[in-house]
């Protein structure tokens, strides 16, 4: 479905997400993290990823910080973080080492203190909603959008998030960029070639 939606449908339904996110306790939170991390595990290992643009974790989104750094050292995996550089440009993957200083980024977010630009292969982004076509809903800001549509080779672009944000469309606009997967607590939205990848 396509089209506009009403004038403030993104704005309330943002919202009504956010909210509800905030109602998990931190013991599901945990719970969660560690079975999207295990289905990811899973997507990482047959698809021979080496770099992986992982995000630090805001508005009570998926905390994936352990997992990433448990899949570094089991896996000899890269790991970085988007960086925002200049306001509404594609964002930066600064190469992150789990454990290394920090500096806060723009909106307090965690950033590497070093500027080392890697280009994954794999990117996960925190979603505030999605839909079965794969679209994202995220904070409005564009970026992560923006990124993708610059980069070149494109890396493989897996949406994260729980599963209650699921709606039946995002009105999704010509900018907006479906992923190629979504990944929730309770299901994966993949490729059929992926499937048996995915526990």
């Amino acid at each position: 479905m396509t089209g506009d939606g009403p004038p403030t449908w993104r704005k309330d339904q943002r919202a009504a997400l956010l909210a509800a996110r905030r109602e998990i306790s931190s013991e599901q939170r945990v719970s969660i993290a560690e079975t999207v991390g295990a289905k990811l595990t899973g997507l990482i290992s047959a698809l021979g990823t080496t770099t992986i643009g992982v995000y630090w974790p805001i508005n009570n989104e998926i905390n994936l910080l352990r997992w990433a750094r448990e899949l570094a050292k089991s896996h000899g995996i890269t790991l970085c973080l988007p960086v925002v550089v200049t306001p509404k440009e594609p964002l930066e993957f600064w190469r992150w080492t789990p454990g290394e200083q920090m500096k806060p980024g723009v909106w307090n977010i965690p950033m590497p203190v070093e500027r080392n630009i890697v280009s994954p292969d794999f990117i996960l982004a925190p979603l505030v909603g999605f839909d079965l076509d794969k679209f994202r809903l995220g904070y409005g800001g564009g970026y992560f959008d923006r990124t993708l549509a610059s980069l070149d080779p494109r890396p493989i672009a897996i949406g994260v998030g729980f599963d209650f944000s699921a709606l039946e469309t995002i009105y999704p606009k010509p900018h907006d960029i479906p992923m190629d997967a979504i990944v929730t607590e309770r299901r994966a939205l993949l490729p059929p070639e992926w499937s048996a990848h995915v526990p």
